[in-house]
């Protein structure tokens, strides 16, 4: 599963059914959930061990069993412990087409004048069991799995409701403005991590001064600002190295590294293994 766009730009499933479904194990690839944003909706299911989510000011601690839905627009990202775990990313609006008897309800979600609870399976033990047929629909793709996976949607969108596992929305303004500022900062860091980057850069780009900022941004992330370019370039850079035919030092450079030895000291920091072990490890 590839979090490494804080705005996640690919395309999630295809333009008739955007709905994308990943199966995670301590052995993929990208087992780390890297901190992110999209405009789409997520669930996240928990088969077993725990997951430490972070969900843009505070953490929780899922475990198995647990259900957890993220809205439009949300920061979050988390790290697995021992865990398998399922997500699907999934465009609300394909519920709207030719739907006349529930487009109130889907467009009050979509515009945020309600909010589904985060943890669903904490009240309900209803939805755990649709998730778990959903996810199933979506690792079989049998024939006609695509209105399997719409029915499932839409019968827990009803649980939902009925179950009124939601709240009127609200939120404060000037925190709203502030995340926003950081999804600018994080959008900054995907579209130019490989050049030079300062922290008066980003302090800049949030329109923060920079102790601030790095106060905040730790707050929201649990790293610093630096902290977390770093971590983002390794993160790139694990990408390059899995699916490239590259030289170590034309990942590093690729990544924002002028300095071999110090992004070799950088990633064995972050991963546990230098690049060249990482290489030879199977995917």
């Amino acid at each position: 599963m590839k979090y490494i766009d804080y705005q996640e730009r690919a395309q999630q499933g295809t333009f008739n059914f955007p709905i994308a479904f990943y199966h995670q194990t301590p052995h993929s690839p990208r087992y780390d959930m890297q901190y992110h944003w999209h405009t789409q909706y997520e669930i996240i299911r928990i088969i077993s061990g725990t997951f430490q989510l972070k969900l843009e000011k505070s953490t929780m601690l899922c475990q198995a069993g647990d259900v957890i839905f993220i809205t439009s627009g949300m920061l979050h990202g988390g790290t697995p412990h021992d865990c398998v775990y399922e997500c699907i990313v999934f465009d609300l609006q394909i519920l709207l087409k030719n739907n006349h008897a529930c487009s109130r309800i889907i467009r009050d979600i979509i515009d945020q004048k309600i909010t589904v609870n985060t943890r669903l399976s904490e009240t309900s033990e209803t939805v755990p069991a649709i998730v778990h047929d959903l996810c199933h629909a979506l690792s079989s793709k049998k024939t006609g799995y695509e209105f399997m996976v719409q029915g499932y949607l839409y019968h827990l969108l009803g649980t939902i409701i009925h179950e009124h596992l939601y709240e009127q929305a609200h939120q404060n303004i000037i925190s709203a403005e502030r995340i926003s500022s950081v999804k600018n900062v994080l959008t900054f860091i995907s579209d130019n991590y490989s050049n030079n980057i300062s922290l008066d850069d980003l302090s800049r780009i949030a329109g923060m001064n920079p102790k601030y900022f790095c106060r905040y941004f730790r707050s929201l992330t649990g790293r610093t600002p630096i902290d977390y370019l770093n971590y983002y370039r390794i993160e790139c850079a694990s990408e390059m190295l899995s699916t490239k035919d590259i030289t170590i030092r034309e990942v590093a450079i690729s990544c924002g590294f002028n300095d071999e030895s110090y992004f070799i000291k950088t990633f064995n920091k972050y991963k546990g293994i230098t690049p060249k072990q990482f290489m030879k490890s199977p995917f």
